[in-house]
This record gives C-alpha cells, sequence and structure tokens, in this order.
C-alpha cells in the first residue's frame, strides 16, 4: 500500500470535493467550515453550493486548508487544519482556550474514507499536516483528541482524533479543554518544532 499525503491546494480541489461534499445531493455538509467561518458567515453560506465555493475559495490561498491522503493514487483521507489566528470559532472558543500566547497551528479534524479505515491514515495525515505547518514557520501544532481509555467509540465522533495517535506523532499533553467528544474531554496535545 503506497500513501502519499499532500497539501489540499487548487489543482486537487476535485480530492477536495470528493471528501468533504456530501454523498446525496441536497444533503448538508459542513465542508470543514463550521470552525472557519464566523456565525454571519455560516448563515450566509448556508446552501451546499456556497459552502463548495468557500472551501474552494480556501484552497487557492498560500496556506492550504488541509492534506489529503492517497492511497495507490486514490484519495482516502483529509485533515482540516491551520494557523489558530485564521479560525475564527477556535478564537473565539469558550471551551477550547490557548494554551499560551504561541501562535500555534491548529488539527480540526480528520476524515477518512470507508474502506480505508484502520489502515493508519490518521497518523500519515496529522504527520503531513505537521511536516507542512513546520515548513510554513510554525512554531507548534497542537490537536484537540480525545483518550478512549481503552474503550470502543463511535467512529463518527472520533473525528477530533485519538491521543494516542497524537502521542506517536511526538504530541506532548500540555492541557485539557471544556469540550467534548463522544463523552470524553478533548485534550490539549502539542508538537513544538526547532529549538
Amino acid at each position: 500500500m503506497n500513501i502519499e499525503v499532500l497539501p489540499a491546494t487548487a489543482e486537487r480541489f476535485d480530492d477536495v470535493a470528493r471528501m468533504l461534499a456530501p454523498s446525496r445531493p441536497g444533503t448538508p455538509s459542513c465542508w470543514c467550515l463550521s470552525c472557519r467561518l464566523d456565525s454571519h458567515e455560516a448563515h450566509l453560506l448556508s446552501a451546499e453550493p456556497q459552502r463548495r465555493e468557500r472551501m474552494q475559495r480556501l484552497t487557492q490561498e498560500p496556506i492550504a486548508p488541509g492534506m489529503l491522503a492517497y492511497v495507490d493514487g486514490e484519495v482516502a483521507g483529509w485533515v482540516n487544519f491551520g494557523p489558530r489566528e485564521s479560525i475564527g470559532r477556535l478564537q473565539r472558543s469558550r471551551t477550547i482556550l490557548a494554551v499560551d500566547d504561541v501562535p500555534v497551528w491548529s488539527v480540526l479534524c480528520f476524515v477518512v474514507r470507508p474502506g480505508f479505515r484502520r489502515k493508519g491514515l490518521t497518523r500519515e495525515l496529522l504527520r503531513g499536516a505537521s511536516t507542512y505547518a513546520c515548513e510554513h514557520g510554525a512554531p507548534a501544532i497542537e490537536g484537540y483528541p480525545v483518550d478512549p481509555a481503552g474503550d470502543r467509540l463511535s467512529g463518527t465522533m472520533l473525528f477530533v482524533g485519538i491521543a494516542s495517535t497524537f502521542a506517536a506523532e511526538g504530541f506532548e499533553l500540555v492541557g485539557t479543554t471544556g469540550a467534548t467528544s463522544a463523552g470524553r474531554p478533548r485534550l490539549v496535545m502539542r508538537k513544538t518544532f526547532g529549538g
């Protein structure tokens, strides 16, 4: 199995759409924008075509809004991330507070297509996001995963990631949040780059 992780840039937008568009036309989809939009913009972009267009514009910006994982050339996974300061809802969050004033990048969510799950793609995506953030001058990257503590949790609630995956990629626990997923508290795990 050959895995490649690449930035979600404009020339790969069709693959972004394959990962994020609803499977049935007319079904609501967040397009991984819910953390990036303020309430006013979210209301204005409530329709599917508008959200698609907004994500397409994000892929045209200098910093990619995510990374795509390919398995043997087929798009199979996505991670949504970026500088915390550019993620409005996270900046205003009352449950996921900044730990300090380090201008971190934040990992928001993962999506892995059925048929490609349990193959290590989340870890590959996290590694790709970390490398990309470091290459673009981030002093650190952090995520807000849960620790299932040995329990099997619903896959739909694990979009935030699992603490052990972050730890395996060199992330350290630096705090907790007031947020939960799958009934578990979300942690703050950070990887610092350089000296």
